[in-house]
């Protein structure tokens, strides 16, 4: 009950403070994909059923902004909504910055933070035909995934297969939504070509790698330490590279006799992107993982 949220809470405040801390020391990592989810337990507080609880902020800041709300209000879904009983919640990069009001990002305050989330249908507005009560679902938001219920819009939700529990469910949708659109829907990969995943350790290089491999591509995955480049190589690369290196990237392409990729996922394109493109083939591609668009750029 009380507990779990408390946990969740304190789960948070420690994965931000070490958010914040990696970007003072001016280092890029990605919390991974698996180890990025906090489960939710429901558990009324009080005797209302129309009452649940969330943690919220009310200004923006450190850590210490995450709060629990008790008496919130539950949803109720429009007619093309969808009512979700949330069981886990992901925990993303863009979270921290919607907390800090940085990187182009300036929410209103109080908000609930949290993009993905994974959980049961509870029930339906009266146009959504494609579920029912009890599915197990997967949904994206704009915020709001870090409470005990959410309404999605039928668009933004897909089922919830089986085979997966719902910690990993709540760590799908953003990073392998964004891996396969820049890979394929974007870059429009093909069997048989060379792809350099630039931050192959993170949640979106880990997609995009196995994005890749399934696809049929040879792939290249960098890292910047002896743990992510293992975990790069688990993961099903067929080479890793230390992308803290210099040159890494002529070192590479030097080490397996190719010129050039003809794609390129880039994680981080404000440091490498120029590098990037003097190794790309003709007629290569790259996808650029973007957090948001500043409006005077």
């Amino acid at each position: 009950g009380n507990t779990v949220i408390f946990i969740f809470v304190l789960v948070l405040k420690i994965l931000a403070r070490c958010h914040d801390r990696m970007i003072r020391n001016k280092k890029y990592h990605l919390i991974r994909t698996f180890l990025k989810v906090i489960v939710f337990k429901r558990s009324f507080y009080g005797k209302s059923s129309n009452i649940m609880r969330a943690v919220r902020i009310h200004s923006l800041g450190g850590p210490s902004v995450l709060q629990i709300d008790y008496n919130l209000p539950i949803p109720k879904p429009a007619k093309n909504e969808i009512l979700v009983k949330v069981k886990a919640a992901g925990v993303n990069p863009v979270d921290t910055y919607m907390r800090q009001g940085i990187n182009g990002y300036n929410p209103s305050v109080p908000i609930i933070l949290g993009k993905e989330a994974s959980g049961e249908v509870q029930c339906v507005g009266a146009e959504v035909k494609e579920f029912k009560k009890g599915d197990r679902v997967i949904c994206a938001l704009s915020h709001g995934a870090y409470s005990e219920f959410i309404t999605c819009d039928k668009d933004s939700v897909i089922p919830l297969p089986d085979r997966f529990n719902f910690s990993q469910g709540a760590a799908l949708y953003i990073s392998y939504f964004t891996a396969y659109r820049a890979l394929v829907t974007k870059c429009k990969i093909k069997k048989g070509e060379l792809v350099l995943v630039h931050g192959a350790s993170g949640s979106v290089g880990t997609a995009g790698v196995q994005i890749a491999k399934a696809h049929g591509l040879t792939v290249i995955g960098t890292a910047g330490t002896a743990e992510g480049l293992e975990i790069v190589k688990k993961n099903g690369a067929d080479y890793v590279i230390d992308h803290r290196e210099e040159n890494h990237l002529q070192k590479i392409l030097q080490e397996i006799g190719q010129k050039g990729f003809d794609v390129i996922l880039e994680n981080r394109a404000c440091l490498n992107l120029n590098d990037d493109m003097k190794f790309l083939r003709e007629k290569g591609r790259i996808g650029v993982k973007i957090i948001k668009i500043n409006k005077n750029i």
